[in-house]
């Protein structure tokens, strides 16, 4: 369906309660609306959409046109401080001494920088995530994907239940990030623990005792990544870690260390944590809507088809829910006049299940017509920089599991399906599955 008729069109969809939502009484911080997000997303969009969220201390953007208006204005809506508000919030000052101490110092995220400094930093990352070096790695992904596809399938033999998180999504993105960074020796286990400990401190749901551990764990991550830092100053290898340790920026000059060890760092965590979420909602996706999984099954030598399924996925359930700014002047925004240094959740996911932009955004439709327009991975200067590498893993998982597996089904009720605590991604706990081998 085309895009100029999605409001008429929205309102044959099945509704999503957000007409019957208590806006006033209800919170992102809350674990069921975290979990089951689009019946308060919809109210916000009808009701407030700039809406402020007092046990989040936030600005909560939810319209599609809004985030789109934020996002291409990196000027007025800092990432960089609206970043800092967010980071180990309540805690940061004790959270930086740790790491300091402890971890070989505290390294803010430069990809996160505001103009001029980000574009210094993301031109010479773009470099390692051209289109011809993506493609040039779908081979050798592929071997690793369809490797992780035989060893679920080995372990559901006789009806066994598997989970399709953490027996397949995560201990696979982390094998595919390790390889690109020349990590032959990691422990799964390890940096499984590092992303979420990372993760959690743009979450808002950590405690001071969760903090406390979570630094020692990222700690522990700098310390590891400062050690194969030193190795291939020594000795450069064919890996992307020797790639930034030995980089010249466009202006001449080299990443300093602390942006050496920021950039290797988020390559390790964004590389595998989100992408990892994006195929456990691949394979809920699939478990649960089979009339989806029937027609990528008869499809799966077809790419066109599999990028535009993996478009609607990424629209459909977004893996990151949404990233903090900051506005550098009072603004206009949505109806709702902003202060100077208002802190604002921009929400990714939302503007994706915007009905005045999306027909029917509940439904899985591979013929949308504008299902490219979604924000999943951000707009702007901000957009994510290992998009296309995050795209190309995603369709190699979805085409060797249709091509390899049958039937797929949840192994438990949907209800009993958990997610993570955060208001920054929308992460599925545990995914228990029966699956079979395709006859």
């Amino acid at each position: 369906m085309g895009q100029s008729n999605a409001e008429t069109q929205a309102t044959a969809c099945p509704a999503s309660g957000g007409s019957l939502f208590d806006l006033a009484g209800s919170s992102l911080t809350q674990p069921e609306i975290q979990a089951h997000p689009n019946a308060f997303y919809q109210a916000m969009r009808r009701e407030d959409p700039v809406h402020y969220d007092e046990k989040l201390g936030m600005w909560l953007v939810s319209r599609y046109e809004d985030i789109v208006t934020v996002l291409r204005d990196p000027l007025t809506y800092s990432d960089k401080h609206g970043y800092a508000a967010q980071y180990a919030s309540g805690f940061f000052a004790e959270f930086k001494e740790i790491l300091e101490r402890e971890g070989g110092g505290f390294f803010p995220d430069v990809i996160k920088d505001d103009p001029p400094a980000h574009t210094r930093v993301r031109r010479l990352l773009e470099k390692a995530f051209t289109a011809h070096r993506v493609a040039s790695l779908e081979p050798g992904i592929t071997t690793i994907i369809a490797g992780f596809v035989e060893k679920l399938a080995d372990q559901a033999a006789g009806g066994r239940v598997v989970d399709g998180v953490n027996d397949f999504a995560i201990p696979l993105t982390i094998s595919v990030i390790c390889e690109q960074l020349g990590l032959s020796h990691f422990s799964a286990d390890k940096i499984k623990g590092w992303s979420a400990a990372v993760t959690a401190q743009i979450g808002r749901m950590q405690n001071r005792e969760q903090m406390i551990d979570n630094a020692r764990q990222i700690c522990e991550l700098q310390n590891f990544i400062i050690e194969q830092m030193k190795q291939r100053e020594a000795a450069p290898r064919e890996d992307m870690i020797s790639d930034l340790v030995h980089a010249h920026t466009d202006d001449g000059g080299k990443l300093s260390f602390a942006e050496a060890v920021s950039l290797i760092r988020a390559l390790i965590i964004a590389g595998n944590d989100t992408t990892a979420t994006a195929i456990g909602n691949l394979l809920f996706i699939l478990a649960t809507r089979p009339e989806v999984a029937k027609a990528l099954q008869g499809s799966a030598a077809d790419d066109r088809l599999l990028n535009r399924f993996v478009e609607e996925l990424l629209r459909v359930a977004p893996p990151v829910r949404g990233l903090a700014k900051m506005t550098t002047r009072e603004v206009e925004l949505g109806g709702r006049k902003l202060p100077e240094h208002a802190h604002l959740l921009v929400l990714y996911a939302s503007g994706n299940d915007d009905e005045t932009h999306f027909t029917c955004p509940r439904e899985v439709d591979l013929n949308r017509g504008n299902l490219s327009s979604h924000v999943a991975f951000g707009v702007g200067i901000h957009r994510c920089v290992g998009a296309s590498l995050a795209r190309m893993e995603i369709k190699v998982a979805a085409r060797e599991i249709v091509k390899r597996l049958g039937q797929i089904r949840l192994a438990v009720p949907v209800e009993q399906i958990r997610y993570l605590p955060t208001v920054a991604t929308h992460s599925i706990q545990s995914l228990p599955l029966t699956l079979s081998r395709r006859q």
